[in-house]
């Protein structure tokens, strides 16, 4: 990385153009490495990171299947209730009559 600023001193740019120009190299240096460690990892895998989503995806798959059965249990109970209601209030009806 650049440790000095190469326009400090120029005979054409005033001081504030020479910092202008020396965070624009500032800048353009780490575009440049972000590119290319964006590269590196799109190359290449980190294979680390991919065996922790894998236990995440697991974990998640879990997860989702226990919310599946809640929600079985939870339609199950309130087709129950519904049924057993209906049948009493039925019953109520007709001793009323």
């Amino acid at each position: 990385m650049l440790q000095t600023n190469p326009y400090q001193g120029h005979p054409n740019l005033s001081e504030t153009d020479a910092e202008v120009l020396w965070q624009y190299a500032k800048l353009s240096q780490n575009i440049k490495e972000l590119i290319a460690e964006t590269r590196r990892l799109s190359e290449a895998p980190d294979e680390t990171l991919l065996k922790r989503l894998r236990v995440l995806e697991v974990k998640m798959g879990l997860v989702l299947t226990l919310f599946k059965a809640s929600v079985w249990g939870v339609i199950n109970e309130q087709s129950a209730s519904e049924g057993s209601s209906d049948y009493v209030d039925n019953s109520a009806d007709n001793t009323a009559r």
